[in-house]
C-alpha cells in the first residue's frame, strides 16, 4: 500500500505539515509533483487525515495539561460524549481499554478551572487526575 519513499513523507510533514511538496521533493531527491502524488494518494487512502495546528498552551494562558482517566458510572456514552464535544478545555479524548473506559487530556488556566470541570464530569463517571510537569516528546 504505501512504500518507504512514502513513510519519509510522513516523516517529514509530521515534523513540519506546512512544508511545501517542492521542499519535500528536495529532501527525498524527487520532483514537487512526484511528490504531490503521492501525498494525494496518501489523502485518498485515508492515512493523511488531516492537517492540524500544535499550539502553545501556555502561551495561550492555558498553564495546566492534565490526563484524566475516567470510569463511567453510567451506560448513556452517548450523553457523555456529546459532553465532551462542549468542553474547550478537552483537547484530545480516546476511549480505552484496560483502567478506564476514556482517557482524556485537558489544556485549563488552572485548578479553578480544572475543579469546576471535574464537578461536570462527577454526572458521569468517577476520574482520576494526572497533571503534567513537562512535556519531554511531542
Amino acid at each position: 500500500m504505501i512504500d518507504e519513499i512514502d513513510l519519509q513523507i510522513l516523516h517529514l510533514l509530521e515534523g513540519n505539515s506546512r512544508l511545501h511538496w517542492k521542499e519535500i521533493g528536495e529532501i527525498i531527491h524527487m520532483t514537487g509533483q512526484g511528490v504531490a502524488a503521492r501525498i494525494h494518494k496518501m489523502e485518498e487512502l485515508g492515512i493523511i487525515e488531516k492537517y492540524t495546528l500544535q499550539l502553545n498552551n501556555k502561551k495561550l494562558g492555558l498553564e495546566l495539561t492534565g490526563f484524566i482517566t475516567i470510569h463511567m458510572t453510567t451506560t448513556d456514552h452517548k450523553s457523555f460524549v456529546t459532553f465532551l464535544q462542549t468542553q474547550d478545555g478537552v483537547k484530545e479524548a480516546h476511549l480505552t481499554s484496560g483502567g478506564g473506559c476514556y482517557l482524556l487530556k485537558v489544556a485549563m488556566q488552572g485548578t479553578d478551572q480544572l475543579n469546576q470541570f471535574l464537578e461536570l464530569l462527577l454526572k458521569y463517571a468517577q476520574y482520576s487526575v494526572a497533571l503534567s510537569i513537562d512535556k519531554v516528546k511531542g
